[in-house]
C-alpha cells in the first residue's frame, strides 16, 4: 500500500480549473520534490491532501484512509507545514508541543520534545510566546510540532523560508532521517538548488497538470542528461509544456466535417 495515493484529483475555484485529474503515489522512504511555476497547483494539492480544502473530484488517501471520508484516521498519519505556519500567538513554545502531544495522543512525548527543541535551537526560547518569535523561529517551531508524533507522511511547503544556514542544514538532515525511518516526504520549493541533494523523486506540475512523476534519475533522462542539475530539468520540462500549450492554442481549428448533399 502506498503511503499517499492521489487519484484523479481535480480542484475548481469558480470558473478556474486549478488542478486537473492529478494522479500519483508515494512510497516509504521517498523524498518527493514538488516543483512547478507559480500557479501550477502545488499548494492547492498539498492543502487538499491535508484536508484543508475539499477536492472537486477524485480521491486522496493516506495509508488507505480517505482524507474526506475518514479525515481523523488519515490525519493521524500526516503532518503539514505550510509556507507561513499559523501558530497560537498566546501559547509558548513548550505549550505548542504539549498541545500537539495531547491532540495526537503521543505517549512519553516530553523526551522527544526536548530533543527536537535542542536540535532546532529553540531550548532558550521554550517559554517565549509564539508572537515573540522571529520568522525563522516560528518556522522551526512548526517543524518541531510536525515531527513530534512521527507521522508517516510529511509535507513541507517552502520550508526553507526564514531559516538560517544552520537551520536549513538541520531541516535537510532531519528529512533524510525521517525518510530513512520509513516516512514519505513531500517538499515544495522554488529553491531548486537547495533541495537538489534532498529529493529522490520529482513531481513536476504545470498549469494544474502533472508533467512528470518519478525518480530524479528518470527525470534527468527524460528532459535533460544524467549530469544535469534539477534547475535544468525543471526549465526544460516546463518550457516544453509551455511551447506545446502555445502551439495548441494557435493552431487553426479543424475544418467542419463534410455533410454531403448536392445542389
Amino acid at each position: 500500500m502506498p503511503i499517499l495515493d492521489v487519484a484523479d484529483y481535480t480542484k475548481i475555484y469558480g470558473n478556474t480549473l486549478a488542478v486537473t485529474k492529478l494522479s500519483f503515489a508515494t512510497e516509504a522512504g521517498q523524498v518527493v520534490g514538488v516543483v512547478g511555476p507559480n500557479g501550477a497547483g502545488k499548494t492547492t494539492t498539498m492543502r487538499a491532501i491535508a484536508g484543508i480544502i475539499p477536492p472537486s473530484s477524485g480521491s486522496l488517501r493516506i495509508l488507505g484512509h480517505d482524507v474526506q471520508a475518514d479525515p481523523v484516521r488519515a490525519k493521524r498519519h500526516l503532518a503539514y507545514v505550510p509556507d507561513d505556519p499559523k501558530l497560537f500567538d498566546m501559547l509558548t513554545v513548550d505549550e505548542h508541543l504539549r498541545f500537539i502531544a495531547k491532540v495526537y495522543e503521543v505517549a512519553d512525548w516530553a523526551p522527544r520534545a526536548e530533543a527536537l527543541l535542542d536540535r532546532f535551537e529553540l531550548t532558550p526560547k521554550r517559554r517565549a510566546l509564539a508572537k515573540e518569535l522571529s520568522r525563522g523561529m516560528r518556522q522551526k517551531l512548526a517543524i518541531c510540532c510536525a515531527y513530534l508524533h512521527e507521522p508517516e507522511l510529511l509535507m513541507f511547503d517552502e520550508p526553507m523560508t526564514g531559516l538560517d544556514p544552520h537551520g536549513i542544514r538541520t531541516l535537510k538532515e532531519s528529512i533524510r532521517e525521517r525518510a530513512a525511518a520509513g516516512a514519505s516526504v513531500l517538499v515544495s520549493s522554488h529553491l531548486l538548488a537547495l533541495v537538489e541533494d534532498l529529493t529522490t523523486h520529482l513531481l513536476i506540475m504545470h498549469r494544474g497538470q502533472k508533467l512528470f512523476m518519478g525518480s530524479v534519475e528518470d527525470a534527468r533522462r527524460s528532459f535533460a542528461s544524467d549530469d544535469s542539475s534539477l534547475e535544468d530539468v525543471f526549465f526544460r520540462a516546463t518550457a516544453a509544456a509551455t511551447q506545446s500549450a502555445g502551439a495548441a492554442a494557435t493552431s487553426p481549428p479543424p475544418p467542419p466535417p463534410f455533410a454531403g448533399g448536392g445542389a
